[in-house]
């Protein structure tokens, strides 16, 4: 493979100009120099670009700076309207592990890896927790249970909401089976369902924290569907799958039917995002309103 040199760094105007030599159609130079400004080259055109053109070629000549600016903007509301639901179920989650876990095996039974599928990794949950215990030494629940309560631990339901969505996902993954049933149940799905598209969930939830793109991305992490969804030739690897499986976790409440109406009001919004580019099949309202 051939190994090739970093470029120069280029001020904006050399960026305006690159993208002018490499046929982007640049109709506003002003508004441009404005963007660049305030988004960087290599996230807008880099990440954005994507599909626009054959790899190592020009563009053709038909697509504009703005139009990818269109795109930028679409996944921007996209994923802060996405997050919104994931945040729904990452607390929705939290809640019912937790009442679960401490009802079953006691407050403080996260301490037991008897209570878990896997001691190792329960050994290395304990210290985990542990680091993020330090980390959040000055929260007021935290100094509470160590300054007041019999050896400064704490229960698991005030624990909990020290666990990233991250960690939310591996504690109920290591969760016995029997336990991680009870759970699922109470979503009305199977414990493999909710185990794989928990993790799922949280891996997106990661991209919508850090700003990523989930417009025309492949995700690397992706969740187990149901044979119906699959049959209409709906694939894993697309962000639709996502919303897939927050349709069975959140009830179909006017909530839902404005979360789905939304999006619908985004692709009128931003014409030039292609619904195919995140797996959306030509029926995508009526799959998830139903």
């Amino acid at each position: 493979m051939e190994i090739k040199e970093h470029q120069p760094s280029m001020d904006i105007n050399e960026q305006i100009e690159n993208l002018k030599a490499v046929e982007l159609v640049i109709e506003n130079e002003d508004y441009a120099r404005q963007i660049l400004n305030d988004i960087s080259y290599f996230r807008l055109i880099k990440a954005y670009g994507l599909g626009l053109k054959k790899k190592n070629t020009n563009f053709d000549g038909s697509v504009s700076f703005e139009q990818i600016v269109e795109l930028y903007l679409f996944n921007a509301n996209f994923r802060q309207l996405l997050f919104t639901m994931v945040e729904r179920i990452e607390i929705n989650l939290r809640c019912r592990v937790a009442n679960h876990f401490s009802h079953t095996y006691g407050v403080l039974g996260y301490e037991d890896a008897a209570n878990f599928n896997d001691p190792d990794y329960h050994k290395e949950f304990l210290a985990d927790i542990d680091d993020e215990i330090d980390r959040n030494s000055k929260a007021p629940f935290v100094k509470n249970f160590r300054n007041n309560y019999a050896d400064g631990k704490i229960p698991f339901y005030a624990l909990v909401e020290l666990f990233s969505f991250g960690t939310l996902s591996k504690f109920y993954k290591n969760m016995k089976p029997k336990d991680k049933k009870a759970v699922a149940q109470l979503y009305g799905i199977g414990y493999t369902y909710l185990e794989s598209w928990v993790e799922h969930i949280a891996f997106v939830r990661n991209i919508c924290a850090h700003y990523g793109r989930l417009y025309n991305v492949n995700l690397a992490k992706t969740p187990k569907l149901y044979k119906q969804y699959t049959e209409q030739g709906i694939s894993s690897i697309r962000v639709f799958a996502t919303l897939l499986c927050i349709k069975h976790l959140i009830p179909n409440d006017r909530h839902w039917t404005e979360f789905v109406d939304t999006i619908d009001l985004l692709f009128e919004k931003y014409p030039h995002a292609d619904k195919k580019l995140m797996g959306f099949p030509d029926n995508w309202a009526d799959v998830l309103r139903s």
